[in-house]
């Protein structure tokens, strides 16, 4: 896809977003418009929402065949408005198959984020193979039912230095999944990789309690060091409608959040076009 098909594309999904199909009726491809929404959505809005579909895959495994279709969703949920894509291949193939990555990487057009264990070759070798915007690197064991923990830096420095360079030499940006605390993104920091990926299922269960300032507390100091460290900033696990614009408020330099379980569920509710725009106005600020 060309650059200017691109912007097209990003112009509509933005429109779509926040104003649904009445402003789609108005646009005309005008530069000076075009400029125009870009300046007051950046202005707004900075944090960008990847969608994880593995929930997707999983429901399509479940029964067999090739309904609801993984790749379809995606393109869908892309002109809902979703800046990006992501998926979390697992070696049992549980709910993302490594096939899907293929199939799904010809019809990205936003950013293409592929999280998974560094450690497991078969998913190295995926990445290196389809170069996604970023790889997001988990230190995720194979029976694993979710993500629970961040990486232990201090011991696996040479590891994730080594591993993290093959991948930035393949053009890849990468993050790695850090546990809310101040001391880990200057560690984070020394193995080179681009961003850290706050892990939050802390933060939603201390919310979900009412412990709203507990829980944001340890999040924004590490988001101060990280800042402070020059790392970039992504966010996921467990955000949902009800605690992500708290979040975004308080620590509002977060590139991007990964969401997929909640927003997967919701959709069940309110549909997938009126979910995606849902979350997108909680990063509003």
């Amino acid at each position: 896809m060309s650059k200017d098909r691109k912007r097209i594309f990003l112009i509509k999904a933005i429109c779509k977003s926040f104003f649904s199909d009445i402003l789609m009726d108005c646009i005309a491809l005008d530069p000076v418009l075009q400029k125009k929404i870009f300046k007051v959505y950046f202005c707004v809005s900075m944090t960008r929402l990847s969608v994880n579909i593995n929930k997707i895959a999983w429901l399509r495994n479940a029964r067999g065949g090739n309904v609801p279709d993984v790749v379809q969703c995606a393109i869908d949920i892309q002109k809902f408005g979703a800046e990006g894509i992501t998926v979390h291949p697992r070696p049992d193939e549980r709910h993302i198959r490594y096939k899907d990555v293929f199939d799904l990487k010809k019809i990205i057009n936003t950013e293409f984020n592929i999280e998974g264990n560094p450690k497991e070759k078969k998913f190295v070798d995926l990445v290196l193979a389809n170069k996604p915007d970023q790889v997001t690197l988990v230190p995720d064991a194979q029976a694993q039912i979710t993500s629970d923990h961040g990486w232990d830096i201090k011991n696996n420095m040479d590891f994730l230095k080594e591993i993290i360079s093959v991948f930035k030499n393949a053009g890849i940006r990468t993050s790695i999944f850090i546990d809310p605390d101040p001391h880990i993104p200057a560690l984070a920091k020394e193995t080179g990789t681009d961003r850290v990926e706050l892990y939050t299922e802390s933060y939603a269960s201390a919310f979900e309690r009412g412990e709203r300032q507990t829980a944001i507390d340890p999040f924004i100091a590490t988001a101060k060091a990280a800042t402070d460290a020059g790392l970039g900033m992504n966010a996921g696990h467990d955000l949902n409608l009800q605690n992500l614009q708290f979040f975004i408020q308080h620590i509002p330099q977060i590139a991007e959040v990964s969401i997929g379980h909640a927003l997967i569920s919701d959709a069940l509710y309110f549909g997938l076009e009126n979910t995606v725009q849902l979350y997108k106005r909680k990063l509003l600020r």
